[in-house]
């Protein structure tokens, strides 16, 4: 009986609470609207400013490192670069985890930290821990960040096709890095652009080892040869008839011939030794690991989108159409964009399927 009189108290306080809410209300409408708009205003700021995807990032706090050393076994990678870096980021604040793999020539390492750390300031502690790691390794190896994304960052990733025939891949792959690739990296919000398939250019030399013997030079020279004749010099100013001439040698390395010609001894009677006269410059494909290949119809090069962290994945996709726009205009003849992945697409039709939903709770309730 007690307990039934405090529950009639109780709802008598509450049904009190209300009819005086009411009465103020009805008291002062134009408070009661104000308050209305305002709400109003700001819910739909929230809405302009909110960022829209349709994939729930659940993903941990990542920082990646990678650490390249060329020709060297996963077993000698691991020792000399993924166990000294994998030891020192063990000691960062917030660290939860540390992982590493290591494979042919090159080092991965994964550092996690706890939930609700915040990305770049943990990527700025491992960049500390970087640098005191960095007399721990190898002569020459520096380490480097991954991109500022997170697992789900991949939201966009368009294909380069020349059904014409006009373009080879390794044509394709080149407009890839040295056009789409800067254009679409200067986009608000994007973090990377991943290159993928076709063919990379590289200019291989092929040494006779039967003339660096007769010769009397070691590997060793023709290496710092090659090294030192691919780069300009700087000199000094000349005055010449009330103008200053600038002195310089140009020395870059643009063609096969220029790489043939670069002088790496000299023989008798003062006569250079050039790289021709040691072997054979070819220009071929670099070593792949791997193909990318459209909708079966045989190999093609394209570009993966991640986005940056934090950002709207649905208007950083919005801004790479647009600027794809612009590039596709200058693109050869015969070559076009082919779009692979819009993940735009999904998060229209979320935010249509939430739109009805909310249409219809509105109906009911009204």
């Amino acid at each position: 009986m007690v307990s039934g009189v405090d529950g009639e108290a109780g709802d008598g306080g509450r049904e009190g609470l209300v009819a005086r809410v009411i009465g103020w209300a009805a008291r002062h409408p134009a408070m009661v609207l104000i308050a209305a708009a305002v709400i109003g205003v700001a819910g739909y700021r929230a809405m302009l400013s909110i960022p829209l995807d349709a994939v729930p990032d659940l993903s941990d706090t990542q920082v990646i490192v990678t650490a390249e050393w060329p020709g060297r076994s996963p077993e000698l990678v691991e020792g000399q670069l993924t166990y000294p870096l994998s030891t020192a980021f063990l000691a960062a604040p917030k660290v939860k985890a540390v992982r590493g793999q290591s494979f042919f020539g090159v080092s991965f390492v994964y550092v996690i930290f706890e939930d609700g750390t915040d990305l770049y300031w943990a990527r700025s502690r491992v960049l500390e821990y970087i640098s005191e790691a960095r007399g721990r390794l190898p002569v020459g190896v520096e380490p480097s960040l991954g991109p500022d994304a997170t697992a789900v960052g991949w939201v966009f990733q368009y294909a380069l096709v020349d059904r014409t025939g006009g373009q080879s891949l390794a044509d394709l792959r080149t407009l890839q890095d040295r056009t789409l690739r800067l254009a679409l990296e200067s986009v608000p919000g994007v973090s990377e652009v991943a290159s993928i398939g076709g063919f990379v250019k590289q200019y291989q030399v092929i040494l006779d080892p039967d003339e660096l013997v007769s010769r009397n030079i070691p590997l060793d020279r023709v290496v710092e040869a090659v090294r030192g004749s691919n780069a300009d010099t700087g000199g000094e100013t000349l005055e010449v008839a009330e103008h200053e001439q600038m002195v310089r040698g140009r020395g870059f390395l643009r063609t096969k011939a220029d790489l043939e010609a670069v002088p790496v001894a000299v023989g008798e009677h003062g006569v250079p030794v050039l790289l021709s006269h040691l072997g054979e410059v070819a220009e071929v494909a670099a070593p792949r690991r791997g193909i990318g290949e459209l909708n079966g119809e045989g190999e093609a090069v394209g570009g993966i989108v991640v986005r940056r962290y934090g950002e709207s994945a649905l208007d950083v996709i919005g801004r790479v159409k647009a600027r794809l726009a612009e590039v596709e205009r200058g693109l050869p003849a015969g070559v076009r964009i082919e779009v692979v992945y819009d993940r735009s697409e999904f998060i229209q039709q979320a935010i249509g399927t939430l739109r009805e939903g909310l249409v219809q709770e509105m109906l009911v309730v009204s």
